[in-house]
C-alpha cells in the first residue's frame, strides 16, 4: 500500500492562516504558530465584540435621548414609561435619529407620550 504524504494539505492550512493574519505586528504575520494563536485569539475579540457592539450603540442611543428629553423638560424614564403604557412601539434607534435631524417632531413624540 502507497503511504500517504500530507505536505500539499499542511501547505494550504498554513498559507490560509498567514494570509488571515497579513497586517499583524512581528511574528504574528509570518511565523504559522503565532499567527495561527493569533487569528484565533481574534476571532474570540471579533466574536465577543459583535454582541459587544449592541450594547454599546443602545447605550448611545439613550444617551441621546436623555438629552433630547432633557430640552424638552421631561425626564428619559417618565419618557420611555409614557410610550410604553401608551402602548407606542418605537425603538430607541428611531427615537434617537427624530431628535437629532427633527426636533419638533420628537417634541410631538414626547406630549402624546407624556398626556
Amino acid at each position: 500500500m502507497a503511504r500517504i504524504k500530507r505536505g500539499l494539505m499542511r501547505h494550504k492550512r498554513h498559507k490560509k492562516v498567514i494570509k488571515s493574519a497579513s497586517g499583524y505586528f512581528q511574528r504574528k504575520k509570518n511565523v504559522f504558530k503565532n499567527a495561527h494563536e493569533q487569528v484565533m485569539k481574534s476571532g474570540q475579540y471579533a466574536f465577543r465584540d459583535r454582541r459587544r457592539r449592541k450594547r454599546d450603540f443602545r447605550r448611545l442611543w439613550i444617551v441621546r435621548l436623555s438629552a433630547a428629553c432633557k430640552q424638552c423638560g421631561v425626564r428619559y424614564s417618565d419618557f420611555i414609561h409614557g410610550l410604553n403604557s401608551k402602548g407606542m412601539q418605537v425603538d430607541r434607534k428611531m427615537l434617537s435619529e427624530l431628535a437629532i435631524s427633527d426636533m419638533k417632531a420628537f417634541e410631538a413624540v414626547v406630549k402624546q407620550a407624556t398626556a
